[in-house]
C-alpha cells in the first residue's frame, strides 16, 4: 500500500480555496446519510489529511487509453471537493443538485468537475453500500469513461499532467 500512502501524503496542492473545515466522524456520518451511500475508506483517508481543495501538480491527471474531450490521453483532476457547507464552495454534499442540474445518472457522488465534465464515484453497479468505481462523465459529449474499479486504484494511477504532454517529431508540444 506504499503507493497509496505516498500519494496521500503529497496529494494536496497550495491554496485554501475549496477547503472545507476538518473532517470529523459526525460530518462523515451526516454526509453518508445525506448522500445515501457509503463513502470509500480511501477517500475519507485523503479528506482527513485536508478536506478538499487544489490537487498538487504531481497528481493532477488520470491517464486514459482513449482520447476525451479534454485531452488525447488523460482527464484532469485540478481539485477535489471536500465534505462541508462553507459558503460559496462546492462540496460532495452538492451532488444531488448537480446530478439533477447536469442530467447525470444516479447514484453518483461527484468528486471534481466544472459542469461540462465530471469525475465521480459511480455506485450504479455496486449499489449504495458497495465499493464504487470511478467514472469520467462528459455532459456535452454525452459520454462516460470508466477510469478505475475503485477510488484507491484511481488515486494510485494519478500522475502529473505535464508527464502526459504529447510532443510531435520536432519536439514541439502538440495541441490536445
Amino acid at each position: 500500500m506504499a503507493r497509496f500512502d505516498e500519494v496521500k501524503a503529497t496529494f494536496w496542492g497550495e491554496g485554501r480555496y475549496g477547503v472545507q473545515p476538518s473532517l470529523t466522524d459526525a460530518v462523515v456520518q451526516d454526509a453518508e446519510h445525506r448522500l445515501g451511500v457509503r463513502l470509500p475508506a480511501s477517500l475519507l483517508e485523503i479528506l482527513r489529511v485536508r478536506n478538499g481543495g487544489a490537487v498538487a501538480e504531481l497528481w493532477n491527471a488520470f491517464p486514459t487509453d482513449v482520447p476525451t474531450s479534454w485531452s488525447e490521453n488523460h482527464v484532469p483532476l485540478d481539485d477535489m471537493m471536500g465534505i462541508g457547507r462553507r459558503d460559496g464552495q462546492s462540496s460532495l454534499l452538492d451532488t444531488a443538485y448537480l446530478v439533477e442540474e447536469w442530467g447525470l445518472p444516479s447514484p453518483l457522488v461527484l468528486l471534481s468537475g466544472d459542469g461540462h465534465c465530471w469525475i465521480a464515484l459511480d455506485y450504479r453497479v455496486c449499489g449504495k453500500g458497495g465499493e464504487p468505481s470511478v467514472t469520467w462523465f462528459d455532459v456535452d459529449g454525452n459520454t462516460e469513461l470508466p477510469l478505475a474499479a475503485d477510488f484507491q486504484t484511481f488515486i494510485e494511477r494519478l500522475t502529473a499532467a505535464t508527464s502526459l504532454d504529447l510532443d510531435d517529431s520536432d519536439g514541439n508540444r502538440s495541441a490536445s
